[in-house]
């Protein structure tokens, strides 16, 4: 398969103006603004070094950085000992396991993230606003699979129009007169304005919060950096809506049980004329997104609109061979660009 350059992808944005253009986002678009920072080997550095004797103990047995593989191994244990009709106890335990592995997993993205928005400079910001723009501009969407604040910031910080994730307020006091001043609103509460959405976290964000009747968006407040009031709420025992774990079908489980999620997922899986990835490697555990990009591109149909054609980044002649093996796989026409050349966040 031919290497284009992203300038052929932009090529192909103007060359038609009547498509609509979609971005999909990996956690190579976190890596490539920081790999010290966001990456899975971060975390699992992090994770050895704290001081709990199970979970050290596991991930020596658990030879392997992905916690996905971690979780999944987990839970095939826990599922064998029902099976098996062995101690309720060693099953509580693994489970115990699994959810402290959980709670150190989102310790570490607290201790490893950068403080706040403004720790990003200036024009890595412009740069990655820029990037952005250019799928919002073609009236695309944009996805991401990452639960890392990095668009969050990017997007609150560039007030980049056309950047809607569905979240509004409420006003708690609808049917009284009052003077605008002195409405109360609510929290930032999803699904006021879903129909207009445009950024979907597939995979949930540390800032999105399920309080069983509301999904939320946590936000920033005159007195708390973002961190801070996700961490206040961690240790109320709520929990931010991300999914983690599993193989492609537990993933898609996950994705399903959720209303936001599966609307997210209902999102990707009717796109339609192009979509380019960024920094998304459709690893082992990434069946549910292809099956996704395959339901848009309505294989076998002649009906309109649908997905035509993906364009996927690729950092090394590694993932390039990775791609080709895959492309047959993909329901619509395939192009592979060199991620390197987006310049994303320079």
């Amino acid at each position: 398969m031919k290497l284009e350059t992203f300038d052929d992808v932009r090529k192909s944005i103007t060359a038609n103006r009547d498509r609509e253009f979609h971005l999909l986002l990996g956690n190579g678009f976190s890596i490539a603004y920081d790999p010290t920072i966001f990456s899975y080997d971060a975390l699992h550095e992090f994770i050895t070094t704290l001081d709990d004797d199970l979970l050290s103990k596991l991930l020596g047995i658990i030879k392997t950085k992905t916690f996905e593989l971690i979780m999944q191994q987990l839970d095939n244990f826990a599922a064998l000992i029902d099976a098996l009709g062995s101690d309720k106890r060693l099953k509580s335990k693994v489970e115990k396991a699994g959810k402290k592995l959980k709670q150190s997993l989102l310790d570490a993205i607290k201790a490893l993230h950068p403080e706040h928005v403004f720790t990003i400079p200036q024009d890595k910001s412009n740069a990655c606003a820029r990037f952005l723009k250019t799928f919002l501009d073609s009236n695309g969407h944009i996805y991401t699979t990452n639960y890392d604040l990095l668009l969050y910031w990017v997007l609150m910080r560039n007030q980049i129009m056309r950047s809607v994730d569905g979240f509004g307020r409420d006003s708690e006091n609808p049917d009284e007169f009052m003077p605008e001043e002195e409405l109360e609103y609510s929290e930032l509460r999803w699904g006021k304005y879903k129909e207009k959405q445009d950024i979907f976290y597939v995979h949930g964000a540390l800032p999105l919060f399920d309080t069983g009747v509301e999904i939320v968006k946590e936000e920033y407040d005159s007195q708390h950096y973002l961190l801070e009031n996700i961490s206040d709420r961690i240790d109320r025992g709520e929990y931010p809506i991300f999914v983690t774990a599993g193989n492609g079908r537990e993933k898609l489980t996950h994705i399903m049980h959720n209303r936001y999620l599966s609307h997210c997922y209902d999102s990707l899986s009717t796109v339609s004329g192009s979509l380019v990835t960024f920094g998304f490697n459709f690893g082992e555990y990434d069946d549910h997104i292809i099956d996704a990009i395959n339901i848009a591109a309505k294989h076998g149909r002649k009906s309109f609109p649908k997905l035509l054609s993906i364009y996927i980044g690729v950092y090394s002649d590694g993932d390039r061979h990775h791609i080709e093996k895959l492309a047959n796989r993909f329901k619509c026409k395939v192009h592979i660009y060199d991620a390197k050349t987006a310049n994303v966040w320079s």
